[in-house]
């Protein structure tokens, strides 16, 4: 293992009015047990207009040879990776997420499976958390199959290759072989690059022995935004690039689609009206099982009741919204 700790490795973590979670996620990149002189690490701010930068540049006044503070004008993660990768040093991109603490092991346990086994990109698993009561209500949404589908690092899978993982731990040759993150993209950055690997032959891998805290939104307002912009950037990436998107991304719009299409043949035959209120049913009982089954109380259980269907409908509805964008030609007019 110790031949493995020579290795350069550039970890890059873009920001944008991060003051909540930055300290605690640049702790876990000081608890790391890679050698340090081996490490640097990059945050890309967006333009911040919170306390992200003075926290960062308080750590670099601490640590000099290990973080360093870059500008990212055009403020989407796609174009933060790429300035990170034109000033790495390191044979390996860690790419890290500010809203995420990461153990110790880490990077030595990235680095391995890069290493020994030659694959192009490895992740671990996401456990997702949140702060406060709806913060945590909304960490189950995510980490249930009723939520977020087959998307195995969110539930929990056995290592094997897959289609994408979070954040990533790339050999930097990826990038000089085929090339970086689209900026077209201000979502699905990842699962773009994903296919693009795989496409050409490189293999994503992700590891269940390699874990981190993910903290999400924790309120229903960030909730609802949050799966309105990425159903709406689904559709989008889907034009762009074709075939880089699961079937998964597009299940919330097929829900939303089947009930406005029952809601309006019902007026027309009563059955129609049946099979309407036989989806809710079903979806209801779901709902409540997912909800239920994990809670600690009934006002947990109630909550989570309430979170799946905004989190799935305003998923759905972004869809639609970038279906409108698509179809009018202005998909890349606006962020």
């Amino acid at each position: 293992m110790s031949c493995l700790f020579q290795k350069m490795v550039t970890i890059i973590i873009p920001v944008l009015n991060e003051e909540k979670y930055i300290q605690d996620c640049l702790e876990s990149v000081l608890s790391q047990d890679y050698p340090r002189n081996n490490i640097e690490c990059l945050c890309i701010d967006g333009g911040s207009d919170d306390r992200t930068i003075k926290i960062i540049e308080s750590y670099r006044a601490q640590h000099q040879q290990l973080f360093y503070l870059l500008n990212n004008p055009q403020r989407t993660q796609a174009n933060a990776m790429n300035v990170g990768i034109a000033h790495a040093h390191g044979d390996y991109i860690v790419r890290m997420d500010a809203h995420a603490v990461y153990p110790s092991n880490y990077i030595s346990r990235c680095v391995y499976y890069l290493d020994s086994f030659g694959y192009s990109n490895v992740g671990g698993a996401a456990i997702t958390e949140g702060r406060g009561k709806y913060g945590k209500a909304i960490a189950k949404v995510l980490s249930s199959p009723f939520g977020v589908g087959n998307s195995r690092f969110r539930i929990g899978s056995a290592s094997g290759e897959t289609d994408t993982v979070p954040f990533g731990a790339f050999r930097k040759e990826v990038f000089e072989k085929w090339g970086g993150f689209d900026t077209r993209l201000v979502r699905n950055e990842d699962n773009e690059i994903n296919y693009r690997i795989r496409k050409n032959g490189g293999i994503v891998f992700l590891a269940n022995d390699i874990q981190f805290t993910y903290y999400c939104r924790d309120t229903i307002q960030g909730l609802a935004k949050m799966a309105f912009s990425n159903g709406m950037w689904n559709i989008i990436t889907m034009k762009l690039c074709p075939g880089s998107m699961g079937v998964r991304h597009f299940i919330p719009l097929l829900f939303v689609l089947s009930i406005l299409t029952l809601i309006a043949l019902s007026f027309f035959h009563m059955f129609f009206a049946i099979l309407l209120l036989l989806e809710l049913l079903c979806y209801g009982v779901l709902d409540a099982y997912y909800s239920f089954s994990r809670s600690g109380n009934i006002s947990a259980g109630v909550l989570q009741c309430l979170l799946f269907p905004v989190f799935h409908i305003c998923y759905g509805i972004g869809s639609l919204r970038g279906i409108i964008r698509v179809l009018s030609g202005q998909y890349l007019k606006e962020k």
